[in-house]
This record gives structure tokens, sequence and C-alpha cells, in this order.
């Protein structure tokens, strides 16, 4: 079976990680589920952003804001998913006592939000209209 799998068998029965390694310092593991917190507090974020671009923006041409609230909502579902596969890798990982999991999913994250404020400030700056 594939990590990738195992991985995802983990998201719905987390009780079995402790059936890998040794128990880490309990520290460690709450700073874990502390930025599990985070990932889906930006996630909500993100979808926030998505609706009220969506919402409050109608003179907007109606592909341009497609286009930036979809960006931002789907952001805002990878950055959920990614959470909960972060936060079970690394609970493997200090469980085993492997190096944690590097991604590049913040980085991609990040163009992503930059592009649509990049967008934004377009928009801000020319008042783009739908007609």
């Amino acid at each position: 079976m594939s990590d990738f799998v195992r991985s995802l068998r983990l998201w719905f029965a987390p009780q079995r990680v402790s059936e890998e390694g040794e128990t880490p310092d309990y520290r460690f593991s709450l700073a874990n589920e502390r930025t599990f917190l985070a990932w889906l507090r930006t996630a909500l974020a993100l979808i926030g952003g998505g609706f009220a671009v969506d919402q409050f923006l109608p003179d907007l041409a109606w592909g341009v804001r497609a286009g930036m609230a979809l960006g931002l909502l789907g952001a805002g579902v990878l950055c959920a998913l990614r959470a909960v596969n972060h936060w079970v890798r690394c609970e493997r990982a200090m469980r085993r006592g492997e190096d944690l999991p590097v991604s590049r999913f913040p980085t991609v994250l990040s163009l992503v939000v930059a592009v649509v404020a990049v967008a934004m400030v377009v928009v801000v700056l020319f008042g783009w209209e739908g007609r």
C-alpha cells in the first residue's frame, strides 16, 4: 500500500497513528495540533475571501470576479485538505523519530494568494466593471 493511501486512511482513524513508533513528547504533538488549527484558520479565511469577492464585487466583470473567487475558494479547499495530511505526516514522523516532512504547498498557496492579490490591486487601481 502506498504511503499516501496509508496516510489517507489515518485521516479517518487517527488513533491508529499510535500504533507506530514511540509516543513523542506531548508538547510536540500539541504543537502539531496547533499548526493544524492554524492551517484550518487559513483555509477558512481563504474561503471567506472567495465568497467576499464573489458577493461584494458585483460590478466587476464576471470572468475576473469568478476567477478570483474560485482561486481563493480552491486555495481554501486545498489548504483544509493539506492541513489534515500534514498533521498525520508530522505525527507519524515524530513517532518514528524521523525528520519532519517538507512540502512545497506553502509556496504554492502563497503564489495563488499573491496572484489574486495582484488582480485585486489592478481592480482597485483601474476599476474594471462588468458590462
